[in-house]
């Protein structure tokens, strides 16, 4: 049995669909194995939406996705993983499920029976909504128009088959209340008295047994498992009838295909009482915005959120992953946005009682290895009791491209962007605007039904009940707005943290400053219900107080979501390498100092936190990012070379009223994104019209996040299709067109100093405290955007190729460097080193050294007890490449240090206090050493 917990050496993210399955992870198990890797981290592996590439949209928790093999060819991957000593993390969802088609029996049996549903708990549904329409019965935002108009278009059908009824629009088959039955089958007995046919005893009896069925919440108390079997014995008997009686199946078509068509006379209402009568209100996707009754992920339709807080619910979703976690193989979780969770301690906390229990260990060792998809604010921290050993790694990724950007450029590029694009906002303000802008339109219905809550939490004090709900309202976005960081973490006891506290005041005092024409005491109130005062002379109804707050905090994260990573990071593009999930735009990169703080502090907290550069969730490449950071060295020729580029390329753009597609926002944001993509090796015409394809798409989804001139609600298809050709001209060879000749040699210079960014982000993911994780395929040079071009195929035999042959000299290798074999060297030295060295790696310690010389800003250097790590940042002011004497006097001083060898090229260096740069990276461009008393 394995150590618990299950402490990976290095992880490698899989991302399993259709296309990608069991047998084909098991292929490279071997391979995974020789590069280092310890754990395969894998996507949802649980029943899916049809054809999903992603696997969050859960239908299923206990069972395995078909779509990726079967039990025995997941059991067939465990057992290679087993052969060759590689481990399994899942990827657990929590939070929500997808509701798109009928696998998710759950969800369909809340459709059919509302709330007498024995699954209407398991989601989150305001059964009792501000729109008393909807009472009892769940908004069904799925219809491409009105209700109306799909109704008497014709597009709504009544069905039967095999004993059941349903109601099928377009893909969707949705299920019919029972008791609704009665009018259809009254309908087959009218056509039998038509024929002049005996209506059999049998239907007549069905009928009696439909109409004297409990049905009603009232009704049924606790009978539900009785009405789910007579409902069984209905169909059975019905599907009997029908084989016995071929007319009674030629009635029932003939009665459907007067309720499908409205009859002779075209009269629908038939149909619309019958859909009427069910737990679900068909309506237009668009009204979700405002009247979705049930909690989404984000602004998702198609994903229902769980009460996962409940016991029942918590056990129902756990069954197979519970099972999975007993094996030797499967040995720790990532669980997917944990700030939807009402109680996200509480949450963690069972899952490693429940692991504990299962391997009859202490619970307070957290025995599973456990991580979270949490995104930190900049000053943030992960919850200190939280029995997790850390996060997915976003905050990495945010801080070491942060150390890779010359922060003293930042009034350069705020120069240029200004200059060019007009806009003059700081970035904060993007941000604030960005959610105001989600609250208004996508989670509109969220912020309303809050609103709602705190009017009735105000009417129940005399002190407050004459705050108006356009008060209460306007205010509370204002404060979510201001909220720095996703969400807070107040208990469903009423306990708030110091942080807690200070994150609502600053959030309350922030939106107070803006809106100064706000009365002040909505705010006060506000701050009250949130903040509740010891002695509170005006106390308000306490549970529902208490409601509130932990509602709030669930939409927080998704209106802050929305309203950054969706929204202002694609609106604000200064320099977008720093547009990353977990990022802060807004902060124009970070010194070394910093970095090394950060590093130290997540060795003393998490030293097992996964350290991520590149997920399926990220905006760009760790390679993408890592040359577009390359730009903030040469602020002078990125503002030259964009007003040129700007100069050769207008002709292409459209003009469109008092503006012109792309607009100057888009054409710069689009300039970066070439250089951050752009291939290393001339395209062939096959190759340039694939790429072509990927920047289109990637720019029209990028216009729709930022939603200024074209949004996924309100596409401006003009203006999309306006972008896309000016993308398809400018990177089209022509006569007229010489933007490619000026953007070459730029591209030249962007490429070669982002390859050694990109080195230096991978040797310290590799070194610093944490467990690396290697997205798949990212070995290698990988220039992907954000998804879904970050799940294009892998070639993992060319990979496992390169690994298998020799690798060059480590001279060869850095001329030879566009050839990707540099990064997949590295990759599996450190991760090899990892490995002999585990202890060393998995402790915490953590010590920078010091730089001196005229480089010594441009080097990052730090000691793990027997290891040290020296790699160069800024690499365009000292020279490339960054080796032997271009460092001129730069040393790294580190005193009491043995001799040292070279992890990759190999060689001695003896003990001095201060070892010049110029031999500590003589041939190769980072430096990682290993002294020789090290055991191996």
């Amino acid at each position: 049995m394995s150590p618990f917990p299950s402490i990976p050496t290095a992880t490698c993210r899989l991302q399993f669909h259709q296309g990608f399955r069991f047998a084909d992870a098991q292929n490279i198990v071997p391979y995974l194995r020789d590069l280092g890797i310890t754990h395969i981290y894998a996507s949802p592996i649980f029943r899916a939406s049809q054809g999903s590439l992603h696997g969050y949209d859960i239908c299923d928790h206990n069972e395995l996705n078909p779509e990726l093999g079967n039990r025995d060819d997941f059991d067939s991957l465990t057992e290679e993983m087993r052969k060759y000593g590689l481990k399994l993390i899942l990827d657990f969802v929590p939070n929500h499920m997808g509701i798109t088609e009928g696998s998710n029996l759950w969800w369909m049996d809340v459709l059919e029976n509302g709330p007498s549903s024995c699954y209407a708990s398991y989601f989150d549904i305001d059964w009792k909504p501000l729109k008393r329409e909807l009472e009892s019965k769940v908004l069904l935002p799925i219809l491409g128009e009105q209700y109306g108009r799909t109704l008497e278009g014709g597009k709504l059908f009544i069905e039967y088959d095999q004993g059941s009824f349903c109601l099928r629009y377009e893909d969707r088959y949705l299920p019919l209340a029972v008791h609704s039955l009665l009018p259809v089958l009254e309908r087959v007995v009218s056509k039998l008295h038509l024929e002049e046919a005996d209506v059999p005893v049998e239907l007549e009896s069905i009928m009696f047994a439909i109409e004297h069925l409990p049905y009603t919440q009232e009704a049924l108390g606790g009978r539900m498992a009785e009405l789910v079997r007579e409902k069984e014995v209905i169909r059975t008997r019905m599907m009997r009838l029908c084989e016995e009686h071929p007319e009674v199946t030629a009635a029932i078509a003939t009665a459907l295909e007067d309720f499908n068509t409205g009859g002779e006379h075209k009269n629908f209402d038939p149909l619309d009482a019958l859909i009427s009568a069910q737990h679900y209100r068909l309506a237009s996707w668009r009204v979700a915005a405002e009247e979705i009754n049930y909690r989404r992920f984000f602004d998702v339709n198609t994903l229902v959120a769980l009460q996962m807080h409940l016991p029942e619910v918590f056990a129902a979703t756990h069954q197979l992953v519970g099972e999975l976690l007993k094996s030797d193989v499967v040995t720790g979780l990532r669980i997917d946005h944990i700030d939807g969770l009402r109680d996200p301690h509480r949450y963690l906390t069972l899952l490693q009682e429940c692991h504990a229990n299962a391997h009859e260990v202490n619970p307070e060792s957290k025995p599973l290895y456990l991580l979270v998809e949490k995104i930190l604010g900049r000053d943030e921290n992960l919850r200190e009791d939280w029995p997790v050993h850390g996060t997915t790694g976003y905050e990495f990724a945010t801080q070491v491209i942060d150390v890779l950007i010359d922060s003293d450029a930042e009034a350069q590029f705020t120069q240029t962007y200004r200059r060019f694009t007009g806009m003059a906002l700081p970035y904060s303000e993007f941000a604030y605007r960005g959610k105001l802008l989600v609250m208004r339109a996508a989670m509109a219905s969220e912020v309303n039904v809050l609103a709602h809550q705190l009017s009735r939490i105000a009417e129940t004090n005399r002190w407050y009940r004459d705050f108006t709900l356009e008060a209460l309202g306007t205010a509370l976005r204002e404060i979510i707005a201001c909220f720095q960081v996703y969400r807070t973490y107040i208990t469903p006891e009423g306990e708030i943290s110091h942080e807690d506290h200070r994150i609502i005041l600053r959030a309350i005092a922030m939106a107070r400053r803006k809106n100064a024409e706000l009365e002040r005491t909505v705010f006060e109130f506000i701050r009250d219900v949130l903040l509740p005062p010891a002695d509170n002379p005006h106390p308000v109804d306490e549970n529902a107080r208490r409601l509130f707050v932990l509602k709030l905090q669930q939409c927080t994260g998704a209106i802050t979501a929305k309203g950054v990573e969706d929204t202002a990071f694609y609106a604000y593009t200064r320099l977008v390498a720093l547009n990353e999930v977990g990022g802060e735009p807004g902060h124009f990169g970070s010194d070394v100092e910093r970095f090394h703080q950060q590093n130290k502090m997540r060795g003393e907290k998490h030293p097992h936190c996964m350290l991520a550069t590149s997920t399926h969730d990220t905006k760009r490449s760790e390679d993408v990012r890592a040359r577009i950071a390359a730009l903030s060295e040469m602020p002078r020729e990125w503002a030259r070379a964009v007003r040129t580029w700007h100069r050769a390329n207008r002709k292409f753009a459209k003009k469109m009223e008092d503006s012109a597609a792309p607009d100057l926002n888009e054409e710069y944001f689009l300039y970066q994104t070439l250089l951050g993509s752009w291939p290393l090796y001339p395209m062939s015409e096959e190759e340039r019209q694939e790429y072509i394809g990927r920047i289109c798409h990637y720019m029209v989804k990028s216009l729709h996040e930022a939603k200024i001139n074209s949004s996924w609600i309100e596409p401006n298809l003009e203006w999309d299709n306006a972008v896309s050709v000016f993308v398809e001209r400018i990177l089209t060879p022509a006569k007229n067109n010489s933007f490619e000749t000026s953007f070459l040699p730029l591209s030249e210079r962007v490429a070669e100093l982002g390859a050694f960014n990109a080195l230096t982000q991978l040797v310290l993911k590799l070194t610093s405290p944490g467990v690396p994780d290697v997205y798949q395929g990212q070995e290698l040079w990988d220039f992907s955007l954000v998804d879904p071009d970050n799940r294009r195929p892998v070639d993992f035999n060319l990979r496992k190729s390169m690994l298998e042959e020799s690798f060059p000299t480590p001279e060869e290798m850095l001329s030879q460097w566009r050839d990707g074999r540099i990064k997949l060297f590295i990759t599996q030295k450190l991760l090899h080193l990892r490995q002999q060295h585990f202890s060393l790696f998995a402790s915490g310690c953590y010590d920078p050294l010091k730089t001196s010389g005229i480089y010594a800003r441009n080097v990052i250097a730090y000691r793990r007890g027997d290891l040290v790590v020296v790699v160069p940042r800024l690499i365009s002011q000292v020279g490339t490449p960054p080796v032997g004497d271009c460092w001129q006097d730069t040393s790294v001083e580190w005193e009491g240090l043995p001799d040292l060898f070279n992890v990759f090229t190999g060689g001695w260096l003896a003990s001095c206090p201060s070892m010049p740069m110029s031999q500590l990276l003589k041939v190769f461009p980072v430096g990682v050493f290993i002294t020789k008393e090290s055991p191996h």
